[in-house]
Parts: structure tokens; C-alpha cells; sequence
């Protein structure tokens, strides 16, 4: 199993390649033209408000230039104008409202910029369709891409396009594979691209080339810190230890995998199986340690979890693994090992002024959080959770959440406004439904 991953990983310039240039630019040129209308339509409705930082970001090569910097330097120039523009109003962060069939009404600066990308214009999605269509192209994007991107994607009637969180990605692929597909072009970081060809590749599907659409790295500040040698160090010193289990997230590089593996045993999780994988781990294992990593905010909120979950009464604990009761639960909370020096910088800004701002301005909206974020969003959310009033977990398991709550409500015919509070990447503010 190393030795596959490593050679993966060693082959990734070739097996990975970007698009052409001519390709890039006839496929995206209609997400970059929608960036920039929606982007000129932000400076016009709110230059006041955005002042001149966001039109110096907005009016030079971000405009013409490649899709990624020119996104990326725009989305901070907003979220900062945007954040200080609200500080003065009785709602601090900007937030979409959703009735029913009426249009999507945007409160705040940066709210009003994601609106825009909502709605592309005909022409565009005509494009673009064409343009897949031609190339007989897959796409499998993050939920974390941008709206301009993601907003785009939806209005494309073309059965190969697939929004997921990282591992879904890689399904995805797979079944467009099967259904014939030429080539699968991937919106993420690297590691995303990395985990969709090992999975065509395991799945029979070599031959289908798998395409990033950026000649830059596309890195991510958690990924790496899991190929610096303060991890390595903390493997080699799990694997000292008698009955040693290395739980890796899978926001990471193939390489760090098969490293990983080479060192320890390691088992490869996501967002939304690491629950059951830890307690599947200790149910089967006497004496384990398990050591996880990399994202530090990550493995600290699990020990949160999994100390409400021990003060569950027995029956309930069954019913989330029934291998495990009170006491099992405190027992591995003494065995989890988590690495200290991993973190999502993006993620990173949950902090306490965040958490602040939603007890004094949003006490009774229905609170989410992504498992990456920094313990006091976290928490906030876990208490919410336990109270029926939140969820903590994938993205995915985020929009399930909004969508059942939103369904419950409407089936019950209830006239109420349900707020729910996005604690996840991309996502500071609360969404109104």
C-alpha cells in the first residue's frame, strides 16, 4: 500500500497535469467573465461602502487575469470591507434570507457580491455548457470553491458536474467515468486532485487523465504541515509505542499517506467518518493508542465530542456504536493522541470575537460547525447540537442539517423565520431561511 501511494505521489507532476492554456481559457472563460461582472456590479452598488482598497483589488489584473489570484485577492478585499462596514448595526455578519419562490435577499456588502454569482448570465452558462459538452468533460469541485465558480456550475445543464466534499469527489469521478467521460477536470487543492486519480486509478479508470486547472500549486496550510518534520517526528515516536494506530485526516497529500504508513499504521478518515472510525478502532483493538493528525482543532474538538458522548446515558452511546458504553468512551478519551502544530489558516478565524458576536447577536439561531474549527465555535455549536438546536461534522452533514430543519418546518406549515449559523470555511454568517 506505501509503496503505491509513494509512487502516486512521486508521479503526480505527470499524472496531474493542467489544462492547456487554450483549453483553460476556452472552458473557465465564462466563469471569468461572470467574476468580472459580478465583481464591477459590487463596485458600482456599494463603492462607498467598499471604499478604495476593493477597488484597487477589483479594477487591475484581477479583472483580466487568471481565475485563482483573482478571486482570492478580491474575496479578502470583501470579507475585510464587508466585516467593518456591519460593526456599527445590530448584526454584525452579512447573511442570504430565502422565502419561499421570491428572490434571494442579500444583508450586507459581501452578502450582495455572493447574490450576484448566483444568477449568471444565459450566454455564459451556454458557453460553458458547450465547452464540456465538446471536450466530453467531467467536473468534480469542493463545496469550498467559490460561488462565482459554484454558481456558474449549477446553472449548467450537464449530468458531469458533481459538487462534494473531498472523498465524494473521487466517487464521483469514478461514476462519471463509467458513464464515459473523456477527462475529469478537478476544482480543489492538490491533494483533492491526488486523492481522484488514486481512486480511478484503483477503480480501472488509468487511462482517463485527470486534470487541475491551475499551472501554480494549489496547496493548503493544513496539508503541508503534514509534510514538515515535526510530524514526522511525532509518527516515529507513536510507533515506540505497543499498539499504535496513526488516524490521518484526508486533507492531505498522498505522500504524507504513504510516509505515514511506513512508519505506523495509518488509517485514512474524513470529516465524516472519523467518529466511527476512532470508536471502530478501539472496539476492536485492546490497549490502542490512537494518534491523530494533522489538523490540531480537529483532534481537540473530538476529545470534546467524544466527552459528551461519555456522559450519554449508556443506551444512547449503543446506539452510536454498540461496542461501546460510559466507561469505554472515557477510556480511549485517555488513549487519543492528537499532533499539536496542524491547522487550516481559513479555519483559523473562528475565533473568540466570532464567538462573541453570535452569543450577543444570534442567541436563538440554529448553530453549525465544521470539525476543523477553533474550539469556541465549536463548542458553542456541540452545546447546540445536545440541545437539538445545531449539528457538528462534514460539510455535508452541515447541509443536511439545513435542509431537514428547513423541510420540518415547512411540512409542519409553521410561519417562522429559521437563522442558521454557518461555522465552516467560507462561511462566517448566518444564512436566514
Amino acid at each position: 500500500m506505501a509503496s503505491y501511494l509513494a509512487r502516486g505521489a512521486r508521479a503526480s507532476a505527470g499524472r496531474y497535469p493542467s489544462t492547456s492554456a487554450s483549453a483553460s481559457a476556452n472552458i473557465l472563460a465564462p466563469v471569468r467573465r461572470q467574476y468580472v461582472a459580478a465583481a464591477n456590479a459590487a463596485i458600482k452598488s456599494n463603492a462607498a461602502a467598499l471604499g478604495s482598497n476593493l477597488g484597487a483589488a477589483a479594477a487591475g489584473p484581477a479583472l483580466g487575469a487568471a481565475l485563482g489570484p483573482a478571486i482570492s485577492t478580491r474575496a479578502m478585499s470583501v470579507r475585510a470591507d464587508a466585516k467593518s462596514s456591519f460593526r456599527g448595526d445590530s448584526k454584525p455578519f452579512p447573511s442570504l434570507t430565502v422565502s419561499g419562490g421570491a428572490p434571494l435577499e442579500a444583508n450586507g456588502v459581501f452578502a450582495e457580491s455572493q447574490v450576484a454569482y448566483l444568477d449568471p448570465h444565459k450566454d455564459d452558462v451556454d458557453e460553458l455548457k458547450a465547452s464540456l459538452e465538446a471536450a466530453n468533460l467531467g467536473v468534480v469541485a469542493h463545496f469550498y470553491m467559490d460561488p462565482e465558480l459554484q454558481g456558474l456550475l449549477a446553472a449548467v445543464d450537464w449530468e458531469h458536474i458533481v459538487v462534494a466534499d473531498s472523498l465524494v469527489m473521487g466517487d464521483a469521478a469514478v461514476r462519471q467515468a463509467e458513464a464515459g467521460v473523456s477527462a475529469i477536470a478537478v476544482l480543489g487543492v492538490d491533494f483533492m486532485t491526488e486523492s481522484v486519480r488514486a481512486i480511478m486509478d484503483a477503480r480501472g479508470f488509468e487511462h482517463i487523465p485527470v486534470y487541475r486547472v491551475a499551472p501554480q500549486e494549489i496547496g493548503c496550510s493544513l496539508a503541508s504541515s503534514a509534510e514538515a518534520l515535526e510530524y514526522q517526528a511525532w509518527l516515529q515516536s507513536a510507533a515506540k509505542k505497543d499498539n499504535s494506530l496513526h488516524v490521518v485526516y484526508i486533507n492531505t497529500s498522498l505522500l504524507t499517506k504513504a510516509q505515514a504508513q511506513a512508519t505506523v499504521p495509518t488509517i485514512t478518515c474524513t470529516s465524516g467518518n472519523v467518529v466511527q472510525t476512532i470508536l471502530q478502532a478501539f472496539s476492536q483493538i485492546p490497549e490502542l493508542t490512537v494518534f491523530y493528525g494533522p489538523d490540531t482543532y480537529m483532534g481537540e474538538n473530538l476529545r470534546v465530542l467524544f466527552k459528551t458522548v461519555s456522559e450519554m446515558p449508556d443506551e444512547q452511546i449503543k446506539a452510536l456504536h454498540p461496542a461501546h458504553d460510559q466507561a469505554s468512551v472515557r477510556s480511549l478519551l485517555e488513549r487519543l493522541e492528537v499532533f499539536q502544530q496542524g491547522m487550516c489558516v481559513v479555519h483559523h478565524m473562528f475565533g473568540d470575537s466570532v464567538v462573541e458576536d453570535l452569543e450577543t447577536h444570534y442567541p436563538d439561531a440554529l448553530l453549525t460547525a465544521h470539525l476543523e474549527v477553533p474550539g469556541g465555535m465549536f463548542e458553542l455549536a456541540n452545546k447546540a447540537a445536545v440541545q437539538g438546536r445545531g449539528v457538528v461534522g462534514s460539510t455535508a452533514n452541515i447541509l443536511n442539517f439545513i435542509i431537514t430543519r428547513t423541510k420540518e418546518a415547512v411540512a409542519a406549515g409553521k410561519d417562522e423565520k429559521l437563522q442558521f449559523v454557518l461555522g465552516t470555511k467560507g462561511s462566517a454568517c448566518p444564512d436566514a431561511c
